[in-house]
């Protein structure tokens, strides 16, 4: 691939480190000359290091700190925003997208990559998953997202069609590409920073589950499950605008740690007796980050997950699948997670989470894009 190809990455947002950025440093270690475009950039100084000597160009959003702030508020405007992007100086533009990044517009001339994290959520098939959970609130509210949902359908559906190539981060997404879009994606795990991961054997007598504290995450059913089995310990890592909720009401046996820092949270992490995720996710990293640790994992057996655990059918099991999201059916998969613990080998563990890290995302995006410069047609 020649050293001189001009590159810019479309990227949603960037507001707050998550697995979304985690992949944008990946893509930036693969072209260290890339300018990045983004529709507003409000990342905290601390965690912009691996910024510095990237141009970043942001639509006028950014112009209105109110507004930057308040970016998800202001997604209605953001189809237009994206399309006033001139890449026309690029030879090649890398999208990586859970929103509007992949519909900006480019000439025939140029290659068009869009790494897709999904087609967004609330507008296409979780639009009732999240009516029902209450994430969309109700009354005139509700009534406007239902009917900008509708509208911003249309123009997803088209700009699907910008792209010369999609990628899908799962197999689950490449499904849900293919029923919301009609398009045809390849797979390529995201990097999951697997190597750095602190690994143990030695297990505590605790469950954990880590996660930001909103309604999809499902940690209140978690927390039911466990008042359900008061002689089992959870502890829950994690922060957000379900904490206080969550904090008023907690079983004895149940410990909210709030949010901890990444190398505490790993820590706990690795003597953990199993990680338990029960959100339906696009792929999850923290199921592979608990594994890496040598942690078998408790999880939804729906979406993402599926595909990075190893449930108690396969040759070295790495997990147990729970089959609805429901208390009844976590506390049973609990059950049967403890009647089976010796079949679940922390170096088994950690060796299945080896396949998904960042050297092998670069390695297999590497050789995407290569095919795809040498495709002029």
């Amino acid at each position: 691939m020649s050293s001189n190809l001009r590159v810019a990455i479309v990227h949603d947002w960037l507001t707050a480190m998550g697995g979304a950025e985690y992949t944008l440093q990946q893509l930036l270690k693969l072209y260290p000359g890339a300018d990045i475009y983004t529709m507003v950039d409000i990342l905290p100084e601390n965690e912009r290091q691996w910024l510095k000597g990237h141009r970043i160009f942001t639509s006028p959003l950014q112009s209105f700190p109110f507004l930057a702030k308040r970016y998800r508020q202001m997604i209605w405007m953001m189809p237009f925003l994206i399309e006033q992007f001139d890449l026309e100086k690029y030879d090649l533009i890398i999208s990586d997208s859970h929103a509007v990044a992949k519909g900006v517009i480019v000439h025939p001339d140029q290659k068009h990559l869009a790494y897709i994290y999904s087609p967004m959520r609330y507008a296409w098939d979780l639009t009732y998953e999240h009516d029902r959970i209450g994430v969309l609130g109700s009354g005139l509210k509700r009534f406007f997202l239902r009917h900008w949902f509708f509208r911003f359908r249309l123009w997803d559906a088209a700009s699907s069609l910008r792209p010369d190539s999609i990628i899908a981060i799962s197999h689950f997404i490449r499904k849900r590409i293919r029923k919301s879009w009609g398009r045809e994606a390849s797979v390529i795990y995201p990097p999951v920073d697997v190597e750095g991961s602190p690994f143990s054997k030695e297990k505590g007598d605790y469950y954990i589950t880590v996660s930001r504290l909103v309604p999809y995450k499902r940690i209140d059913l978690i927390v039911e499950a466990f008042r359900t089995m008061p002689d089992k310990k959870l502890i829950v890592i994690g922060d957000g605008p379900m904490y206080n909720e969550l904090s008023k009401n907690l079983p004895a046996n149940v410990k909210l740690e709030g949010y901890l820092g990444r190398n505490e949270m790993l820590q706990k992490l690795s003597f953990a007796k199993a990680f338990i995720f029960m959100p339906k996710e696009d792929f999850g990293i923290a199921p592979l980050e608990a594994q890496a640790c040598g942690t078998p994992v408790i999880a939804y057996g729906c979406g993402g997950a599926a595909e990075t655990v190893r449930g108690l059918d396969k040759t070295d099991p790495t997990g147990v699948f729970v089959p609805y999201q429901d208390v009844e059916s976590l506390a049973e998969a609990i059950g049967i997670f403890e009647s089976n613990a010796d079949k679940f080998d922390p170096e088994n563990c950690r060796e299945w989470a080896m396949k998904f890290s960042q050297s092998r995302f670069r390695e297999e995006f590497s050789q995407h894009i290569e095919k795809l410069m040498k495709d002029e047609e």
